[in-house]
């Protein structure tokens, strides 16, 4: 069955070892047949939630900047991929501003069902990624009708092109393509 597969792809880095996973989840699931749109957040004005809840009632973020039209892919997608690099043992700020600027879709009729992690970090510790993890995990609680489907992390990467040659680009082009 094709999916409607959205990749948010959130370091600002260009060519970020993140965006490399990401770039293989996409190859993999294009390969594979599903619609597959990537969203790099490189110069995207993004701002921070304000807490006024009135996309409650409305749907909608009463700011319109980038944030309020990624909202709206997020919401008809299928499967929504977040890529980030691990900053402090959590995810990018711009991953966690996002997921509170996507506050629009907790009382929507929302199309996806599967979210997956992408992640990276220079720390070799496999357990650098627990905060973001438990970050996203918390967001997707909020969504009864979808699931945190897959994890991938891929340590000890901190310049770019690091990850050049990494079995994780592999794993992450082997995740899009079972999405």
């Amino acid at each position: 069955m094709k999916k409607k597969i959205l990749i948010l792809s959130t370091s600002l880095r260009k060519n970020s070892n993140s965006d490399c996973l990401a770039e293989a989840f996409a190859k993999g699931a294009r390969n594979a047949g599903h619609e597959v749109e990537k969203i790099s957040f490189i110069d995207k004005e993004i701002h921070f939630c304000k807490g006024c809840l009135a996309c409650q009632k409305t749907m909608r973020c009463v700011m319109h900047d980038d944030a309020d039209a990624i909202a709206k892919k997020m919401l008809t997608a299928d499967v929504i991929v977040f890529a980030t690099p691990i900053y402090y043992y959590e995810m990018s700020g711009q991953m966690k501003t996002m997921l509170d600027r996507a506050n629009p879709l907790f009382p929507a009729d929302y199309s996806f069902r599967e979210i997956y992690l992408l992640a990276t970090a220079a720390d070799a510790d496999a357990h650098a990624v627990d905060g973001a993890l438990k970050g996203l995990e918390g967001w997707v609680a909020c969504f009864s009708r979808a699931r945190l489907a897959k994890t991938l992390f891929c340590s000890g990467v901190t310049n770019i092109g690091d990850i050049q040659g990494n079995a994780a680009l592999r794993q992450a082009e082997d995740m899009g393509r079972l999405a």
